[in-house]
């Protein structure tokens, strides 16, 4: 994998979750820490799931 698909990659991972994190932070009622670190896991899951998904449709 050259620098600028890993760059692409890594940007896309990050954008998604900033957003998924900020979506979930909205959501929720009551922020504790546990609750942020928990979140903050799922939404690194669901970015790379997401992004994986994106790749695979497109064939890249």
């Amino acid at each position: 994998m050259t620098g600028r698909r890993l760059g692409s990659l890594v940007a896309d991972i990050l954008v998604w979750q900033v957003l998924l994190s900020a979506l979930w932070l909205v959501l929720i009622s009551e922020v504790e820490p546990l609750e942020v670190f928990a979140g903050l896991g799922c939404a690194l899951l669901a970015a790379v799931a997401a992004v994986a998904a994106r790749r695979a449709v497109s064939g890249w």
